[in-house]
C-alpha cells in the first residue's frame, strides 16, 4: 500500500537497510508511536515528489513534538531523510563535471540535508526543498574548496586567495597591466604582508610537475604566469572573409547586389525587393541560394570546384 492509500506497517526501509530500533514486532510499535496515525511510506526513496512533499510537512510537525534521542524520533528524522534524498541528487548534477566520485557528493549533500532538517521550523512559511537546497548546495561547495586543493592550507588563506584572484582581475583591466603587490595590498586594505601570505597559499591550489622545465625557449609558462588578453575574433573574421573574397568574385552583379543590401546596408527582404524589383519571396529564395553556395564552396579546396560552382551561381 502507498503513502497515497493509507498507513502501513510493512518496513519502509525494506531493500536500503533497516533502521536501528525499528525492526521486528517492537520496532513496528515504535514506529506506530513515532508516526502516530500518519501515513507509514513502504519504501522512502520510491514515494512520489508530491506525497514527499505532503508527508514531510507532517513529519516536521511531528519531529518537533517527539522527544530528541529517543528511538521514535531518530525514526522520523532519518524518514525525512529518505523521503528527500531526491533533493541532494537534484543539487549533485551541477556538479556532475567535477573530478570527485558521484557517490562522494551525495554522500556530503545527504550530511547538508540532514542539517537542513535539524533546523528547519514548520512554522516558518517556507517550502523545505527551498530552505534546504542552499544548504546542500553550501555543504558540497565547502567540499570542493577543502579537497581540491594539491596542499592544504587553511581555510583562511583559502578565501583570501578567491579575493585576491578577483582584485588582481580588476585592476588589471584597470591598469592596463598586471597590478603590484602595493597596489593589491591598497585595494584590498590588507598589508603586503598578508597579500604576499595569500599569494604564497596560492601556489599550493595546483602541483605542478618537478620534470617540467621553467626555462628555456620551449619551456612553457611557469606556474601562476597570466597575461592581460582575452580571444579576438576579428581574426577569425578576417579568415572567413579572405576565404570569401574569391567566391563573392565569382557572383553575378544581382546576387552580388543583394549581399550587399542585405549584409552591408541591413535592409529587410522586403526593402531588398523594392531596390531591385522582385517579391520579397524571391529575394528570400535568392538569399538562400546564394549563402547555400558561399557555404559549400568554403569547403572546397581552392581552384578545386570553385570556377564550376560560381559559373553554375552567376546562371541561375
Amino acid at each position: 500500500m502507498s503513502a497515497r492509500e493509507g498507513p502501513t506497517l510493512s518496513d519502509p526501509y525494506s531493500g536500503t537497510g533497516t533502521t536501528p530500533g525499528t525492526a521486528g514486532a517492537g520496532g513496528a510499535a515504535t514506529r506506530c508511536r513515532a508516526l502516530a496515525g500518519l501515513p507509514e511510506p513502504v519504501r522512502p526513496r520510491a514515494v512520489s515528489t508530491d506525497d514527499a512533499q505532503s508527508l514531510s510537512v507532517a513529519l516536521f510537525v511531528r519531529l518537533r513534538e517527539l522527544e530528541e534521542g529517543t528511538p521514535e524520533h531518530a525514526y522520523v528524522r532519518n524518514t525525512l531523510v529518505e523521503l528527500n534524498l531526491s533533493l541532494v541528487k537534484f543539487a549533485a548534477r551541477r556538479f556532475r563535471n567535477r573530478a570527485e566520485p558521484v557517490e562522494d557528493i551525495i554522500q556530503v549533500g545527504t550530511i547538508g540535508l540532514i542539517k537542513a532538517i535539524d533546523r528547519f521550523d514548520p512554522d516558518r512559511a517556507v517550502d523545505f526543498s527551498a530552505f534546504a537546497l542552499p544548504t546542500i548546495v553550501g555543504e558540497m561547495k565547502r567540499f570542493f574548496r577543502d579537497t581540491s586543493w594539491a596542499v592544504r592550507v587553511p581555510r583562511r588563506l583559502q578565501e583570501l586567495r578567491i579575493d585576491l584572484a578577483k582584485a588582481t582581475d580588476s585592476l588589471e583591466q584597470d591598469l592596463g597591466r598586471r597590478p603590484g603587490r602595493a597596489e593589491l595590498a591598497a585595494a584590498m586594505h590588507l598589508t603586503q604582508e598578508e597579500v604576499a601570505e595569500g599569494q604564497l597559499a596560492a601556489h599550493g591550489y595546483a602541483a605542478r610537475s618537478l620534470d617540467v622545465s621553467g626555462v628555456g625557449e620551449d619551456a612553457g609558462p611557469t606556474v601562476g604566469a597570466r597575461h592581460l588578453a582575452e580571444e579576438e575574433s576579428s581574426y577569425e573574421l578576417i579568415e572567413s572573409l579572405t576565404a570569401l573574397r574569391p567566391l563573392l568574385d565569382q557572383l553575378c552583379a544581382r546576387d552580388r547586389r543583394i549581399l550587399e543590401l542585405r549584409f552591408g546596408q541591413e535592409l529587410t527582404q522586403a526593402e531588398i525587393g523594392e531596390r531591385v524589383g522582385l517579391s520579397q519571396m524571391h529575394v528570400s529564395r535568392l538569399l538562400t541560394r546564394i549563402l547555400g553556395d558561399l557555404r559549400d564552396g568554403l569547403f572546397h579546396d581552392e581552384g578545386e570546384d570553385g570556377a564550376e560552382t560560381g559559373t553554375d551561381t552567376a546562371s541561375r
